[in-house]
């Protein structure tokens, strides 16, 4: 990527109607997550996160209607709950702002934020963020990005939440479902200076820098194909779909997911219906 102030895939943005029933689902899985946090009162929303390497996934919810969480809670009448928003690791917000102006997007932010934390010693402390957004009508295959300066990293990556049953490590793939996954794909390759490969499977990858996760469009058809004997129910027909997860034993992920996924060619997957309107994967690299 030739943004300078914008390295890889920060954290996965999950829209979920209950908050606190999405949790308890997640941790079914096999997930450890945090506790609950309340952003300040102009964000108006509340989250889990869970942690793994240099990434995460956050599970939000609205908790008061503000101006801010407007588009999100659009997305959720619209389409219902899952993949809303992907966040890249800024370096410095405001000159990552500053970086898309010049390409031509007009920056929504920066905007500081935080939440407080409890540590694992009992004490009190705060997860503190620097965000900008891409425009909100610059949306390819449906999913919003934007970009997260963490200020405190060490109140967001707590060792004892990045240890997980499932062994989940790190995010590999983000899977967005699209009738049209190429056109997609070359939008967001330009909208973040990245490239495009088209895959054998029909598939289009989109690294989003560094060593991090990358973006897979596909059409409906493909993602069949990439998950075979997957109920897709609940999957939009353009949109986030599948976040798929490094493990370190596949063994322990299929115990840990239980009767919620199976076992197969593709890793150990969970459908859509079972992870508020995600498919899940495990696989070993």
């Amino acid at each position: 990527m030739k943004l300078k102030n914008i390295i890889g895939i920060d954290h996965a943005v999950i829209a979920v109607k209950d908050l606190d029933g999405a949790a308890a689902g997640w941790k079914q899985l096999g997930f450890t997550l945090s506790p609950r946090g309340t952003h300040s009162a102009k964000m108006g929303s509340g989250n889990y996160t869970i942690m793994l390497g240099a990434d995460y996934v956050e599970l939000l919810g609205v908790i008061a209607e503000t101006e801010h969480n407007a588009p999100m809670r659009d997305f959720i009448a619209r389409r219902g709950q899952g993949i809303e928003r992907i966040a890249f690791t800024a370096i410095d917000s405001t000159a990552g702002a500053e970086e898309i102006r010049a390409r031509g997007y007009v920056p929504v932010g920066p905007t500081d934020f935080e939440r407080p934390v409890t540590m694992p010693d009992g004490s009190e402390s705060a997860a503190k963020f620097r965000v900008f957004h891409w425009p909100v009508a610059e949306a390819p295959g449906g999913i919003r990005i934007f970009a997260c300066q963490h200020k405190t990293r060490e109140t967001v990556w707590i060792p004892e939440l990045q240890r997980h049953a499932n062994t989940a490590q790190r995010l590999r793939r983000v899977i967005v479902v699209s009738p049209e996954p190429e056109k997609d794909a070359q939008h967001l390759a330009k909208m973040i200076d990245g490239d495009v490969r088209s895959d054998a499977d029909g598939a289009f990858t989109v690294p989003s820098g560094s060593d991090r996760a990358d973006f897979v469009f596909v059409t409906r058809d493909v993602l069949a194909g990439q998950f075979p004997g997957t109920s897709l129910d609940g999957a939009p027909e353009r949109g986030g779909i599948a976040l798929v997860f490094v493990a370190a034993d596949l063994d322990a992920a299929e115990k840990a997911v239980g009767a919620a996924g199976h076992r197969g060619a593709a890793g150990v997957v969970v459908p859509p219906a079972a992870a508020n309107g995600v498919l899940l994967a495990f696989v070993a690299n």
